[in-house]
């Protein structure tokens, strides 16, 4: 599926580098920080951080509201430039003729990305072709069935409740697969049983040899995860 077309990205942040007509996930490694230094507004908000998270676990970003947790998602997800240190992204020998980053990435942050005009299963489609640039109807409803919506594929996504909409932006994680999810809080305007629901996903995709690095400052069940407090001093290393 082309960019624009019948469908508005307005307000929707492509994954920087992406290729759309990827149609498999590249298997991942670890991704590697080391001596990351992040700025918002010119102002460092993130200094010397540094962390190894390997393919399988969750690193878990915790601290107060302001001590960088958006900015270094975004930082690790390439919308920011790093403006000390480094971040790697480790694949298996097989994979060294693709560029380190390509196709790696889903990144979910504040806003759920859907399109209000078009349909539920429409929406999940639409993410699916520009991640993946493929269509995959079976993997489209298994998203949204495993998110609690498949009864509502083909109502209005701008007709949805907000936890409604926000599980839509969730599901995307489901249909069209990679192996790092970045996600910025989000179990935001989720009620228990839809928190839920996320926690199974999250577990599903790190036991299927995925990872992810989330931001929470709520409960979260994260499987044997690391743990990141920003906004404290870092140890020496």
């Amino acid at each position: 599926m082309k960019r624009g077309g019948t469908f508005s990205l307005a307000r929707i942040e492509p994954i920087p580098g992406a290729n759309l007509a990827l149609s498999r996930t590249l298997a991942v490694e670890a991704v590697v920080a080391e001596g990351l230094d992040c700025q918002r507004g010119g102002r460092t908000v993130v200094s010397g951080i540094s962390f190894r998270v390997e393919a399988g676990r969750a690193l878990a970003l915790r601290g107060p509201n302001g001590s960088g947790k958006t900015t270094l998602l975004r930082t690790i997800a390439g919308y920011l430039q790093p403006a000390a240190g480094g971040i790697e992204v480790i694949r298996p020998a097989a994979c060294a003729s693709k560029p380190a980053d390509e196709g790696v990435y889903h990144y979910i942050g504040h806003a759920n990305g859907i399109k209000p005009r078009l349909s539920v299963i429409e929406n999940v489609s639409f993410w699916q072709g520009f991640y993946s640039g493929a269509a995959d109807v079976e993997a489209a409803e298994d998203a949204l069935d495993a998110f609690g919506l498949l009864n509502l594929a083909s109502f209005s996504a701008g007709h949805l409740s907000q936890g409604q909409a926000r599980r839509l932006g969730l599901a995307r994680l489901l249909a069209a697969r990679r192996p790092v999810w970045l996600l910025d809080e989000p179990q935001a305007a989720l009620d228990v049983a839809s928190t839920r629901l996320l926690e199974r996903a999250i577990a599903a995709h790190l036991a299927s040899g995925g990872l992810a690095i989330v931001s929470t400052h709520l409960d979260l069940a994260l499987p044997d995860a690391l743990i990141l407090e920003l906004g404290k001093p870092q140890p020496a290393q």
